[in-house]
Protein backbone atom coordinates (compact mmCIF):
# COMPACT_ATOMS: atom_id res chain seq x y z
CA UNK A 1 0.00 0.00 0.00
CA UNK A 2 1.24 3.56 -0.78
CA UNK A 3 0.92 6.13 1.69
CA UNK A 4 1.73 10.16 1.87
CA UNK A 5 3.46 11.46 5.26
CA UNK A 6 0.57 13.79 5.70
CA UNK A 7 -1.86 10.23 5.61
CA UNK A 8 -0.06 9.01 8.90
CA UNK A 9 -2.63 9.59 11.52
CA UNK A 10 -4.87 7.26 9.50
CA UNK A 11 -2.08 4.54 8.38
CA UNK A 12 -1.42 4.18 12.02
CA UNK A 13 -5.02 3.44 12.80
CA UNK A 14 -4.81 0.75 9.83
CA UNK A 15 -1.64 -0.75 10.94
CA UNK A 16 -2.79 -0.93 14.86
CA UNK A 17 -6.23 -2.15 13.45
CA UNK A 18 -4.14 -5.39 11.61
CA UNK A 19 -1.97 -6.18 14.85
CA UNK A 20 -4.83 -8.72 16.11
CA UNK A 21 -3.16 -9.89 19.06
CA UNK A 22 0.35 -9.40 18.38
CA UNK A 23 2.50 -7.54 20.91
CA UNK A 24 5.72 -7.73 19.10
CA UNK A 25 5.82 -5.17 15.93
CA UNK A 26 8.90 -4.98 14.30
CA UNK A 27 9.76 -2.09 12.04
CA UNK A 28 11.94 -2.55 8.70
CA UNK A 29 13.23 -0.01 6.68
CA UNK A 30 16.69 1.83 5.41
CA UNK A 31 17.70 4.30 7.50
CA UNK A 32 15.63 7.48 6.93
CA UNK A 33 12.46 5.18 5.83
CA UNK A 34 10.40 6.61 8.48
CA UNK A 35 10.43 4.30 10.92
CA UNK A 36 10.61 6.22 14.20
CA UNK A 37 7.80 8.69 12.91
CA UNK A 38 5.56 6.17 12.13
CA UNK A 39 5.99 4.62 15.61
CA UNK A 40 5.38 8.08 17.00
CA UNK A 41 2.20 8.16 14.80
CA UNK A 42 0.96 4.76 16.23
CA UNK A 43 1.72 5.65 20.04
CA UNK A 44 -0.18 8.83 19.54
CA UNK A 45 -3.11 6.26 18.59
CA UNK A 46 -2.29 4.22 21.15
CA UNK A 47 -3.06 7.09 23.53
CA UNK A 48 1.00 7.78 24.75
CA UNK A 49 1.16 11.14 26.94
CA UNK A 50 4.87 11.77 26.62
CA UNK A 51 6.91 12.42 24.21
CA UNK A 52 7.64 9.64 21.65
CA UNK A 53 11.92 9.31 20.47
CA UNK A 54 14.33 7.24 18.91
CA UNK A 55 15.87 4.90 21.66
CA UNK A 56 19.16 4.99 19.98
CA UNK A 57 20.98 5.54 22.91
CA UNK A 58 18.72 4.33 25.53
CA UNK A 59 17.83 0.78 23.38
CA UNK A 60 14.55 1.13 24.73
CA UNK A 61 11.85 4.09 26.05
CA UNK A 62 9.46 2.95 28.22
CA UNK A 63 5.53 4.70 27.50
CA UNK A 64 2.71 4.99 29.29
CA UNK A 65 -0.71 4.98 27.93
CA UNK A 66 -3.52 7.57 29.38
CA UNK A 67 -5.01 4.26 30.56
CA UNK A 68 -2.26 3.10 32.03
CA UNK A 69 -1.08 1.10 30.33
CA UNK A 70 2.89 0.64 29.43
CA UNK A 71 4.56 0.31 25.36
CA UNK A 72 8.11 -0.24 24.76
CA UNK A 73 10.00 0.86 22.09
CA UNK A 74 13.34 -0.53 21.64
CA UNK A 75 16.46 0.70 18.98
CA UNK A 76 18.77 -2.59 18.47
CA UNK A 77 21.12 -0.30 15.67
CA UNK A 78 24.08 -0.13 18.10
CA UNK A 79 23.74 -3.34 19.33
CA UNK A 80 27.03 -5.26 18.01
CA UNK A 81 25.87 -8.70 19.67
CA UNK A 82 22.62 -10.06 20.59
CA UNK A 83 23.48 -11.12 24.17
CA UNK A 84 23.84 -7.15 25.28
CA UNK A 85 19.65 -7.53 24.29
CA UNK A 86 19.99 -10.50 26.65
CA UNK A 87 21.65 -8.46 29.49
CA UNK A 88 18.92 -5.95 29.73
CA UNK A 89 16.31 -8.25 30.08
CA UNK A 90 14.54 -8.13 26.69
CA UNK A 91 13.11 -11.24 26.98
CA UNK A 92 10.74 -10.08 30.25
CA UNK A 93 10.07 -6.92 28.22
CA UNK A 94 8.85 -9.82 24.97
CA UNK A 95 6.81 -11.80 28.14
CA UNK A 96 5.18 -8.46 29.81
CA UNK A 97 2.37 -8.96 27.34
CA UNK A 98 2.77 -4.96 26.12
CA UNK A 99 3.15 -3.94 22.95
CA UNK A 100 7.00 -3.57 21.88
CA UNK A 101 8.02 -1.63 18.97
CA UNK A 102 11.23 -2.51 17.54
CA UNK A 103 13.42 -0.59 15.00
CA UNK A 104 16.94 -2.64 13.89
CA UNK A 105 15.05 -5.96 15.26
CA UNK A 106 17.67 -8.05 13.19
CA UNK A 107 20.45 -7.31 15.10
CA UNK A 108 18.42 -9.67 18.05
CA UNK A 109 16.88 -11.86 15.17
CA UNK A 110 17.61 -15.45 17.07
CA UNK A 111 15.75 -13.61 19.99
CA UNK A 112 12.47 -12.44 18.51
CA UNK A 113 9.50 -14.48 19.23
CA UNK A 114 7.35 -16.22 16.41
CA UNK A 115 4.09 -14.61 16.56
CA UNK A 116 5.46 -11.06 15.33
CA UNK A 117 3.97 -8.36 13.31
CA UNK A 118 6.17 -7.02 10.65
CA UNK A 119 5.56 -3.50 9.62
CA UNK A 120 8.41 -2.72 6.20
CA UNK A 121 8.12 0.47 4.84
CA UNK A 122 10.04 1.59 2.05
CA UNK A 123 11.20 4.86 0.61
CA UNK A 124 9.61 6.32 -2.55
CA UNK A 125 10.30 9.86 -2.47
CA UNK A 126 10.12 12.79 -0.17
CA UNK A 127 6.85 12.65 0.55
CA UNK A 128 5.75 8.81 -0.10
CA UNK A 129 5.99 5.51 1.25
CA UNK A 130 5.61 1.75 0.20
CA UNK A 131 4.05 -0.27 3.83
CA UNK A 132 3.68 -3.70 3.93
CA UNK A 133 2.03 -5.45 7.07
CA UNK A 134 2.83 -9.11 7.99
Amino acid sequence: MIYYLTDLEEIAKKIIGKAEDKTIWIFEGEMGAGKTTMIKAICKELGVLSTVQSPTFSIVNEYVTADGGNIYHFDFYRLKRESEALDFGIEEYFDSGNICLLEWAQKIESLLPENCYTIRIEVIDNNSRSLSLN
